[in-house]
């Protein structure tokens, strides 16, 4: 790998200041609560005096769901420091300060905080870092900002990515950037990737191959807690033997396919009961006006109101439960892949052992696809005529449920030890400070 190049960081910068404006009028139109304005300047409160700080970088909720097994495993094996977790988004922040209400009532391992990430000018990364104090820097999967990373290089700041991912849509966009990413990765002390096609986009981008690892994905390493699965039993044992499939994290163009394909469905199996959980929180209403415009009944969790025997749509409105919802249906269809939005994790209903179905934009989750396709785990549909007929058919085969649901568990169980190697490869940057 070549000498890092800061000329062409501070060719970035120089954009960054220019677009300045632009950049800050669209953080001012955010929903963010009144700190976020603060945090994007890299103002948060400077660290206690003694005060050891491990800090994690999540995109936004998904991305922190995902890396809950991490969270956890972080806050157990480092119980003596502080975890702070940054995100873009409010609704990551949210998730990040339900998972810290969780921790600390059940006051399990390291006190967990949130803040928003810096925008990437230099100043504002510098004064993040600076404040911050951490002992090591986590990015999660693909958040590789060229001024962050390189104040965390500044302050002798370690810095891990790990469950690195680069989908071959990402790649070809960072690709036209290559010098300003060959930059950025040099600052980078360990990658672990999440596959060796992963591995091998970052090592063409500049990512040096003796600080690369492939380690799996932790997407594989998922748990169902106790509270989650108690959340599915009570929900299962009150919608009775009813049929019921969730659709998770959908998206605009996709809930409309979703409803029509709801609508069939229920003309064979009038029972049926649709569990739509959209990915955004800002679209709950919109997409409860689009399954009141379907003729279909609706229910909304959020307001506490329960689906009656003629209810055909329940609508998931609230933050965080989607995985107790996979849990307690029959089917799942996991959302963004009707719509080219690359598809979202595959493996949440799988590990609880609920049969999963998907549309053909997978582009995110390749390689989980394939594993769970090679083990006969997935149900694939082109549109919403093939979406109902596999509903359809699965509805009416309990054993065909049952295979799908036990290769899935097993797709997920074979795979797990991605958070094991995560966590050895972080004690070696650890013991090196």
């Amino acid at each position: 790998m070549s000498a890092p190049r800061p000329w062409v960081r501070r060719g970035y910068a120089a954009a960054l200041y220019l677009l300045a404006p632009l950049i800050w009028r669209r953080v001012w139109r955010e929903q963010l609560p009144g700190r976020a304005r603060r945090e994007r300047l890299g103002l948060i409160p400077p660290a206690g005096e003694g005060e050891r700080t491990l800090w994690l970088h999540c995109a936004s909720v998904g991305e922190v769901q995902a890396a809950r097994p991490l969270i956890e495993a972080l806050g157990q094996r480092w119980p003596g420091h502080r975890l702070v977790v940054t995100t873009m988004t409010a609704t990551g922040a949210e998730r990040v300060l339900a998972l810290a209400g969780n921790r600390q009532a059940s006051g399990a391992g390291a006190e967990v905080s949130h803040h928003f990430v810096p925008l990437d000018f230099p100043g504002a990364a510098r004064r993040f870092v600076a404040r911050l104090r951490p002992e090591l820097a986590i990015f999660f999967e693909t958040e590789l900002w060229p001024n962050l990373l390189a104040a965390c290089d500044r302050a002798d700041v370690p810095v891990a990515m790990v469950n690195g991912r680069l989908s071959s849509r990402a790649f070809r966009g960072y690709r036209r950037l290559r010098p300003l990413m060959e930059e950025a990765l040099s600052h980078v002390a360990w990658l672990a990737a999440k596959s060796e096609a992963d591995a091998r986009r970052f090592i063409e981008l500049g990512m040096a191959p003796a600080r690369t690892t492939v380690v799996g994905s932790l997407k594989f390493d998922i748990g169902n807690g106790d509270e989650a699965r108690e959340v599915s039993e009570r929900l299962r044992t009150r919608l009775g033997s009813r049929p019921v499939w969730v659709a998770g994290s959908t998206h605009p163009g996709e809930d409309e396919q979703l409803l029509a394909a709801h609508a069939r469905l229920r003309e064979r199996l009038p029972a049926a009961l649709l569990v739509l959980v959209p990915r955004h929180p800002r679209r709950f209403d919109a997409v409860a006006a689009l399954c009141r415009q379907a003729g279909l009944t609706l229910a909304r969790r959020s307001r506490d109101e329960w689906p009656r025997d003629d209810t055909a749509v329940y609508l998931g409105d609230t933050m965080g439960e989607l995985l107790a919802l996979y849990g307690a249906a029959d089917l799942a269809f996991v959302g963004g892949s009707l719509v080219p939005i690359g598809g979202h994790n595959l493996l949440e209903p799988a590990a609880v052992g609920t049969p999963v179905l998907t549309g053909p934009a997978l582009a995110n989750f390749e390689d989980v696809a394939e594993a769970m396709r090679g083990a006969g785990a997935l149900v694939e549909v082109e549109d919403a005529e093939t979406l109902a007929a596999e509903l359809l058919r699965l509805f009416g085969d309990q054993e065909a449920r049952q295979r799908l649901a036990e290769a899935g568990r097993d797709v997920v169980a074979a795979n797990r030890g991605a958070l094991a190697r995560t966590l050895a490869g972080l004690e070696r940057l650890m013991r090196s400070e």
